[in-house]
Parts: structure tokens; sequence; C-alpha cells
């Protein structure tokens, strides 16, 4: 009889503690592929009419993800979410978290996210409402194997960029690219270059120097241009008009890659900085 008032009491607690305690689960889509980063926002929302002290528990903030498919999902470690503060009464913090390096999705199906806050002060833990997702393939429009040096002058890794394209969120097509092995087996990376037309035929070319070259068409007269390091990071994004002349990719005889033709679109950072009148030096009298 004790043990079950004593479980009552810890259910009745946990409860209370939700009902103070909320936490909200926030993905940017509902679509991945494979190896693609995954910033997760998580919402805690503090409505016990007092402070709480988060953070100086490593496992303060912990995450589980599961296969709805019934598939085992393996964990590397633990998310990391260091970091001490404050939560006053109705204040709401947003912890950001990328979930990809820290468990194994390459297995395409529907997957859910559970967090659980722990509150130390009140030997209390909190469980999200489930966040859902899908693992996908994109649909491959291009794929090349390239080399990448070894640091000991042994045989070479051979790797392989591939563009892939994604219906996204049902209304939009997505460019994406992928660094894997050779087969396939392995996913290094993916990355969203951004979204593209339908009819569009993005150009692809890998360089000298084994980096990824990409252009391709977003608008009626506008094109996007990507460089892309041999990890599978993007290194260097353009914007080029169809102006006088379609903007296309060319080599010259170095095995150097750029875009020829159109006009480059002036970067924000490009701009020269303008002050307000009321920032600039006085004059001196003479």
């Amino acid at each position: 009889m004790k043990t079950l008032l004593a479980a009552v009491g810890l259910g009745l607690m946990i409860l209370r503690s939700s009902a103070q305690v909320s936490i909200e689960l926030e993905l940017p889509q509902e679509q991945f592929l494979p190896s693609e980063a995954m910033p997760l926002a998580v919402k805690i929302t503090n409505r016990s009419g007092q402070q709480i002290h988060l953070g100086a528990d490593p496992a303060w903030l912990t995450f589980s993800v599961e296969s709805v498919d019934g598939f085992v999902i393996i964990k590397k470690s633990e998310v990391p979410v260091t970091g001490e503060f404050d939560l006053e009464s109705s204040q709401l913090a947003i912890k950001r978290v990328d979930l990809t390096p820290y468990f194994v999705m390459s297995k395409p199906g529907r997957y859910k996210i559970i967090a659980t806050l722990r509150i130390k002060d009140w030997n209390a833990n909190i469980n999200s409402a489930a966040k859902h997702f899908d693992i996908v393939h994109g649909s491959k429009i291009w794929a090349q194997e390239f080399g990448v040096p070894s640091a000991t002058n042994g045989a070479p890794e051979v790797r392989k960029f591939s563009l892939c394209q994604a219906n996204y969120l049902r209304s939009q097509l997505r460019l994406y690219v992928q660094l894997s092995d050779a087969q396939e087996a392995q996913v290094f990376h993916a990355e969203a270059l951004g979204t593209l037309v339908s009819f569009s035929q993005p150009e692809a070319q890998v360089d000298r120097t084994c980096q990824l070259h990409v252009l391709w068409q977003t608008g009626a007269q506008a094109f996007n241009y990507c460089l892309i390091n041999p990890n599978g990071n993007v290194a260097n994004r353009e914007i080029y008009d169809n102006f006088n002349s379609r903007p296309h990719l060319g080599v010259n005889d170095n095995g150097e890659v750029s875009v020829k033709g159109g006009v480059s679109r002036t970067k924000p950072t490009e701009l020269p900085l303008v002050k307000r009148p009321d920032e600039l030096p006085a004059k001196v009298a003479q």
C-alpha cells in the first residue's frame, strides 16, 4: 500500500511539474536527407511562478530518437548541451542543437524525437511531445568520383559528389549536395544548396583541387552558384543574373573552373559602408 501511494505521489508531482514547465520541439522542415544537418529548437517555458536553474547537470536535457518503422537507432553519444542559466517565471528559453552527428539515421523512413528535461531541484523529469520527421533519399541527377590525396603518400581515398533533388515540403524542389564513399555505403555529409525551378538542369564540375562547382537556375533570370570543398561544405555562394548572356561554367587550360557570362550580383558585404549624417565627424571651422 505504501509503495502504491508513493508511486501515485510521484506521478502527481510529475504531472504538476509538466504543467508548470513545458517543452516544445521545432524543426525547420519535415524531410531530411541522410547526414543532412538537423537543427532542432527546444523551447522551454517556465510557468512555475519561481526561478529555475538549468544546465548545471550534464544530463539536464537529453534526447531520444526512435524509428516509427521499428528498426534500431544507434546513438553515438549524448548531444552536448553545456551552459548554465536561470529561467525566470513566464520566460521562454530556446536551446538549439544539431542531432545528426549523434544519431545514425541513414535508413529512409519515419522517425520521432523526444526531449527530456531534468529539473534537479525538483527531482522531476519532463518529456516533450514527440516530433516526427522523415529521412528520404533524393532523386539523384548527377554524380562524380574524385580522389582525396593521402597524407602518407599512399593510395588516394575515393569519394563521390552527388547532386540530388527533393520535393521540399511538397511544394518546392530543393537541390542538395551529398558527399559519400565511392559505393555510397557511407554518407559523410549532405547539405541543401537551395531551391531550383523544375526545368533547371544544374551544371556541375570538379576542378583540379577536388572542389565542386555547381550552377543552377532559381528563377526566370536568376542563377545560383556554389563552391563545395572536398569535405562537402559550401565554401562560397554567389548569385548571377541572365543579363545579355546566360551564365554557365567554363574550364580553362589549367583546370580552373569559373562562371562565364551573366552578371554577378554584389554581395551585401561588398557594398560600401554609408554612414548616417549624425555619424559623420563634425567639420572644424577654419
